[in-house]
């Protein structure tokens, strides 16, 4: 879990807000409560819960679309300016959380410099024409 109120997550939000004002200039770019609600009926399909089930062998899980309609539905009596910058703010806060948070590129080290003798070179005995004889 982040620490919301550490400056790296302030930060993070910031960097966010600003891409999401990028790609939403306008109020009717962000997603209606209508499409947010499609998107929770159609995790709860049989055929999403089967795939699911298929490819990571548990259910899908549909608590973070659950939660988006469910705050698309908190902000729909406000102004449309005023919405778009709460669902802004709102998806910045995710994507920062999602960023600062555990992924597997943590496990991994950046390497700033290239292997030495990598790919090693492979000695033959035979000539290669000869390989399959």
């Amino acid at each position: 879990m982040v620490a919301e109120d550490t400056p790296q997550f302030k930060e993070a939000v910031r960097q966010e807000e600003q891409r999401l004002r990028l790609l939403h200039p306008t109020p009717d770019s962000i997603p209606s409560c209508m499409s947010l609600f499609d998107d929770l009926i159609s995790c709860n399909t049989v055929g999403r819960q089967f795939r699911s089930l298929y490819r990571f062998g548990e259910m899908a899980h549909c608590s973070g679309k659950y939660t988006d309609w469910k705050f698309c539905l908190s902000v729909k009596g406000l102004h449309e300016e005023q919405r778009r910058d709460a669902w802004t703010r709102n998806r910045a806060e995710w994507w920062a959380r999602r960023r600062l948070g555990a992924s597997s590129e943590s496990v991994w080290d950046l390497r700033s410099e290239k292997l030495q003798d990598y790919p090693k070179a492979v000695a033959f005995d035979k000539a290669p024409d000869t390989f399959f004889e």
